[in-house]
Order: C-alpha cells, then structure tokens, then sequence
C-alpha cells in the first residue's frame, strides 16, 4: 500500500494497514540531515534560475524526510503556497505519497488581526467592514487554490487560527457570521476542484465544533490537547464526517519527558486510529528548537504500536 492509498483509505473512514503519519512542517533539517532548506525570506528576491535551484533543494530534503520518516503525505510548505513547488514535489514522488500545498490567511484569524481595538468595534458597530475583509481574503484565497489545483495539488491545507485554549477568538454566533460562511464556500471551492481540503487551527473548538462539521472538508488538523481538545471525544464527534489529524502534544515533545510522549502518542493511536479517519501527527509541527530525539521517540511509539497490532492479526 502506498502513503497515498494509505490517507485516502483513512480519509474513507477504512482501516488501512497502518495509521497513516506525515508532519504539517518539519523544520529540524539540519539536525536530522545537515541542511537546510533556503531560507525563507530570500523567495521573493529569487529569480528564475535561483528559484529553480532552491525548489530543487526543498525536494532534495524532502525526500530525506519522507523516506527516513516513512511519511505518506507532504504538505510543500518551501516554497510556501506556490504551484512550482507542488509541481516539482509531484514530479519526485509520482503518486507514492499524498502532494499538497498550505494557504493561510483565508479568513479573518488571530495571526493577522493588529489592531484588536478596531476590530473590537468593528464586531459590534461596523459589521460590514470584517465582511468586506473576509470577502477579500476568501477572494485572494480562491485564485491561489486555482493555481495548486492546476499545479496537480493532491490536498490544500488551509490554515487560520481561529481559537485560543479557552475558546474561539470570537463568540460563536459571531464565528458563524464572520468565519463560518467564507470558510465554508473556500472548502466547496476546493473540492470543487477535485482536490481534497484540510483545515487547521490551533485551541479549542469545541463551542464551534458543529461549524467545522459543516465545512464539508475531508479532515482537521491539530486537535490542541494544550487547549483540552481530547481526540477520544473529538472522534466520537467527528468519526464518519470529519478525519482528524495530529494531537499528540507539542509541549511534551519540546520538554519531555519521554514516558509523556509516549502516553500522548499512545493515547491518540488508541482512540483515534480504530475504524480509519486519522492521520497520526504532531498538535502543530516539528518546529525548531524541538528535540528531534522526541520525534524519534515519538515515531518510535508508533511503530511499536502498529506493530503490537499486525502481531495480534497473525
């Protein structure tokens, strides 16, 4: 079975041989291989050539990480939200692996909200004016997933963070006027398309849960147990309607202790691989700083897991 079969297996809400497992990003490239990707705000001022030498780059640890880690998919986050790199990420790995490309900024969210005083008001006594924000983003959003979709993109990740540990950024009658809607019809766009749409936010969604349902997208990813997210009850919720994807817990894997990391990664195997719809991972990414020997560990938990399971079946 390849990586590809294996997450469209899941995304069926099947049981594939094993859980399938790829990070959003992995950002330990010089630790695990002793390079590094080009550094990211040198895109931009790249010209053809130099571009094309950088994307060759990418795909060069790329295909590191995906043959060391045994990933099935690859989100292309160098170069960020940008067909060549799709193209060339399709180009190296044919149909083994799920190809994607992440987009952000689709909606109005914590990381692009500067002025809360404005916004604040704005909520309250000019409605019309984050109407008009999210009608421009959803826009801008739209011709960028055009652009993946003719790239070849497998999946479009659409990343807006849209809740904090304690709850959404905004109340939830406000969430489905002002997030629900435009999420909604960029997840319709996708698919409409052919292609297949994850969404991301970091914290707790639980007041909105019902929102997210109603997107229509093929599988969340995050599922922050910082922010009490606990994908035994998330699952039950979601199974059938929603795959899921992450939840192991990022603080643990920056701080240890490993016998944490193996009670949350253990965790996740347990109540949300059964029955197909998660793919396992991180609650964020592989970000620097984090020990790579935690995400080792991690990997290691979930070998020894399927593992145990492939045992019992013979």
């Amino acid at each position: 079975m390849t990586g590809k079969e294996r997450i469209l297996k899941t995304l069926r809400f099947e049981e594939p041989d094993r859980p399938p497992h790829f990070e959003i990003m992995f950002e330990l490239e010089y630790e695990a291989f002793g390079l590094r990707f080009p550094e990211r705000s040198l895109w931009e001022k790249f010209n053809r050539t130099e571009k094309a030498k950088a994307i060759s780059q990418c795909m060069a640890i790329y295909e590191k990480i995906v043959e060391k880690y045994k990933w099935d998919g690859l989100a292309v986050y160098w170069p960020w939200s940008d067909p060549d790199g799709v193209v060339a990420a399709k180009k190296t790995f044919g149909d083994d692996i799920l190809i994607g490309s992440i987009v952000g900024n689709t909606t109005i969210s914590i990381e692009h909200t500067h002025d809360w005083m404005q916004f604040s008001i704005d909520l309250l006594e000019n409605p019309e004016n984050i109407h008009a924000l999210a009608k421009e983003k959803e826009k801008n959003a739209i011709a960028k997933f055009n652009e993946l979709a003719e790239a070849g993109a497998d999946f479009i990740h659409v990343v807006n963070d849209v809740a904090f540990n304690a709850g959404p950024f905004i109340s939830p009658a406000q969430f489905s006027e002002f997030v629900t809607p435009y999420l909604y019809r960029e997840v319709q766009h996708i698919r409409s398309l052919g292609v297949i749409p994850f969404v991301h936010t970091d914290g707790n969604i639980m007041p909105v849960i019902n929102d997210y349902l109603s997107l229509g997208a093929a599988c969340f990813q995050s599922v922050d147990p910082m922010a009490g997210m606990d994908i035994a009850k998330v699952k039950e919720i979601c199974h059938g309607k929603l795959a899921l994807m992450g939840n192991v817990q990022c603080s643990l894997l920056q701080d240890g202790p490993k016998e944490a990391i193996r009670a949350s990664a253990e965790y996740c195997l347990k109540h949300a691989s059964p029955g197909g719809g998660y793919i396992f991972g991180t609650s964020n990414t592989i970000f620097p700083g984090m020990p790579l020997e935690n995400y080792e560990f991690m990997l290691s938990v979930y070998n020894e897991f399927y593992n145990r399971k492939k045992e019992k079946k013979t």
